[in-house]
């Protein structure tokens, strides 16, 4: 059985929290905008998604997002 040296130990795991303490200012507003590009993505498919379906009802045309295969 190998033994290990405290003092590398305590060396890695200090040098691993310094690490977190020092990102740890960083990743809140790097997540906070990832979300909001997340949610505005989503709200954009959405209205997009509306637009669509508006026009074909009013136009009375078929849904242009759908492919058709020759059915009626």
């Amino acid at each position: 059985m190998e033994q290990t040296d405290p003092v590398k130990t305590i060396k890695n795991a200090v040098g691993m929290a310094g690490g977190a303490v020092l990102l740890a200012p960083i990743s809140f507003p790097v997540l906070h905008a990832l979300t909001g590009v997340a949610v505005a993505g989503l709200g954009l498919f959405a209205a997009g998604t509306v637009v669509v379906k508006t026009v074909s009802a009013l136009t009375g045309g078929p849904n242009p997002t759908k492919e058709n295969n020759g059915a009626c």
